[in-house]
């Protein structure tokens, strides 16, 4: 089976499209980590389509808050700004669905899903000793994470852990990790709406579980469109500003 791993759309349809597009035919199942809503502008067309691959989701923190959940009160101003502004752009069917996503972690097949890690969905795993703690929690020895908008995870092998970052060259579609069968993976496919490691196309990843395979891709995508429209809503400059640069 080959699995498509998105995280972090952040209601960015031009950025979703884009992937969808480069990916097709590619992959028989798709998973998504969370995270579909928030900063961008198009919560209800996002939705919509994450919905119509019939996928395995995931809800992420800007889920919670984008749909009422939560009071967004712990975000910073644009985040929250952007949270609020999204409530009132779900239809009822679509905001339903996004207040029943299910909390992680959750097993597909031999691996697990996460949004932030094993033990809070809002945790950021930036560091090598939280990957540790979360490598060792569970008997999985491949998890898929989002929540840091980083491409890129962490490897155990031999009691050794290896930070492991993508950086594809401009004109690269794909890099190929092959997984070791005695070492253990905490993998993030990173963002497809909104990157933030220095890399502005979208991101995400699919895994090859019979080749043992996992793809990181990145895939360029009308940046502008996404700009203008998030402009004309009215939404934060620094949320607009930030998408051409991936940070």
């Amino acid at each position: 089976m080959r699995y498509l791993i998105l995280s972090d759309i952040h209601s960015n349809l031009s950025a979703l499209e884009a992937v969808l597009a480069a990916v097709e035919g590619k992959f028989e199942k798709a998973l998504c980590l969370g995270d579909l809503i928030g900063y961008g502008p198009d919560p209800e067309e996002v939705v919509s389509r994450v919905r119509a691959l019939n996928p395995v989701v995931l809800r992420g923190n800007h889920d919670r808050a984008g749909s009422g959940l939560t009071d967004a009160e712990d975000f910073n101003p644009s985040a929250r700004r952007a949270a609020l502004w999204t409530r009132d752009r779900l239809s009822t069917d679509n905001l339903n669905y996004v207040r029943a996503l299910p909390v992680g972690p959750l097993a597909v097949e031999d691996f697990l899903l996460v949004h932030g890690s094993t033990f809070d969905e809002d945790e950021y795993v930036f560091e090598a000793y939280q990957a540790l703690e979360t490598l060792r929690q569970t008997s999985h020895r491949l998890i898929f994470f989002g929540h840091t908008h980083l491409q890129g995870g962490f490897v155990l092998h031999d009691k050794k852990l290896e930070v492991l970052r993508i950086h594809l060259k401009e004109k690269s579609e794909a890099a190929e990790l092959r997984l070791d069968p005695d070492a253990r993976y905490l993998l993030n496919p990173g963002s497809v709406g909104q990157p933030r490691d220095g890399d502005n196309r979208a991101a995400c990843a699919i895994y090859d579980a019979a080749e043992a395979m996992v793809e990181f891709w990145r895939v360029p995508y009308d940046i502008e469109l996404t700009q203008r429209r998030m402009s004309e809503a009215g939404l934060p400059e620094a949320l607009i500003q930030r998408l051409s640069f991936g940070r």
